[in-house]
């Protein structure tokens, strides 16, 4: 029996993708990043593909794939489905080709995201909202495709957007004469881990590439760990520009070949390190985009006099998102609780909980309480955001002393996800 070959991108392919871009996707900068430098005692090089024209490196595939097409498959136009940065890229792609695109996304799709496809895409594109799921949208999307013979633009799993998302391997590799120790490189559906890991291997085959997956949906390490593609039931959708059930065919054999490991990250970690990019060092970024930096913690004692470089993957984060942001980072750092707590039913109940049995640096952040009954203690739902996690303990000693103690609900995730 013949053994299938599994796909490589060549280095002559990616260098004809980087001659396709020239003029289109941007050189961006590797540039020396002094705060996490001195954190970790090495030298931490960012490549910023948060400056694209698009807002992410996705425009280096999608304008690579969509340029190869035939006069032909031009004339038919191209779809795609997408709710994030592949969305951009391709909208951008078919404006300055000049060929018609349409681009399903699920019906929920912020206003922000349509409008950003709309302005990228201008005459050249329309738009679809169908359904109530990505996975409804691109069911609607490849039917599109087969009904009318048009050109499916994958976001991932596609030859021509591997070797695209590729040249961002190249140009770091261009971008500095030092030789680079270790690369972090997010991974969703793996096509920028496979083309970087690819480039890699053929010109700096000694620097360790590792893969980083958000905590909640860890599609590659699952799959690399089975060693077969498997598809997850369910995922925290929160990086969304990481998190996908199932990673492509192509991308898992790539990967399985070239990445030194694969890690995740917990996404209220990679909430903190959004906040920290943002306070510090003036960076916005989108949960994919902060995940290489959110893992170099877990490398901190590999990392010392290294030469390191993080791939920031975009930086498309919607400000209304900003609230969600900083609570789970707070949860992460176990700073912030919630609690039914049970009021006696007497004068002055609230004002004994506030003055005695909250810490001087507590701070209530929600109150929920509804007085339905004459019982003797009625319940509240409260968040409270300590300055330390070692006051939760006395907090919650306090409580019980005083009969003020209903139930801890940060580790009952049935009632939390109301809440968060």
């Amino acid at each position: 029996m013949q053994t299938k070959t599994v796909y490589i991108p060549t280095l002559e392919n990616v260098r004809k993708a980087a001659a396709t871009l020239n003029g289109v996707a941007a050189v961006t900068p590797l540039t020396h990043s002094l705060r996490y430098s001195k954190n970790f005692e090495a030298n931490i090089l960012l490549k910023r593909e948060d400056l694209q024209v698009v807002r992410s490196y996705k425009i280096r595939g999608a304008y690579n794939k969509i340029s190869s097409l035939t006069k032909e498959e031009r004339e038919k136009g191209i779809v795609c489905a997408s709710a994030g940065n592949h969305s951009q890229g391709v909208a951008y792609s078919c404006k300055e080709l000049k060929i018609k695109g349409t681009i399903y996304m699920p019906s929920p799709t912020p206003r922000q995201k349509i409008e950003q496809v709309k302005m990228f895409g201008e005459d050249y594109i329309d738009i679809v909202l169908e359904g109530d799921t990505f996975d409804d949208a691109n069911k609607a999307a490849l039917t599109e495709c087969n009904r009318l013979g048009k050109t499916f633009v994958h976001p991932f799993d596609d030859e021509k957007v591997i070797e695209g998302q590729a040249t961002v391997g190249l140009e770091i590799l261009e971008q500095t004469k030092k030789t680079i120790d270790y690369v972090f490189v997010a991974v969703g559906g793996g096509g920028l881990a496979s083309g970087l890991s690819s480039v890699f291997d053929v010109l700096s085959p000694q620097t360790k590439i590792i893969g980083i997956e958000p905590q909640g949906a860890p599609s590659m390490k699952t799959s690399l760990k089975n060693q077969k593609n498997t598809e997850l039931q369910e995922i925290d959708k929160f990086v969304d520009g990481a998190a996908v059930q199932r990673v492509g065919d192509k991308t898992f054999a790539i990967c399985k070949q070239f990445l030194d490991e694969m890690i995740t990250v917990p996404e209220g970690k990679v909430c903190q390190e959004i906040l920290d990019l943002y306070n510090k060092d003036a960076i916005v970024v989108e949960p994919a985009g902060a995940l290489t930096l959110a893992a170099l913690d877990f490398y901190k004692d590999k990392l010392k006099g290294k030469n390191v470089v993080c791939v920031v993957s975009g930086s498309n984060n919607d400000i209304t998102r900003t609230a969600e942001i900083k609570e789970r980072a707070l949860l992460y750092a176990n700073l912030k609780h919630y609690f039914i707590i049970r009021f006696p039913q007497r004068a002055g109940a609230l004002k004994e909980f506030v003055a005695e049995i909250l810490g001087p640096t507590d701070d209530i952040t929600h109150f929920q309480y509804t007085k339905k009954n004459a019982k003797e203690n009625a319940p509240a739902v409260v968040g409270i955001e300590l300055k330390d996690e070692k006051d939760l303990e006395p907090l919650i000693a306090r409580m019980k002393t005083r009969n003020f103690f209903g139930e801890y609900l940060n580790n009952k995730p049935d009632l939390f996800q109301y809440l968060v």
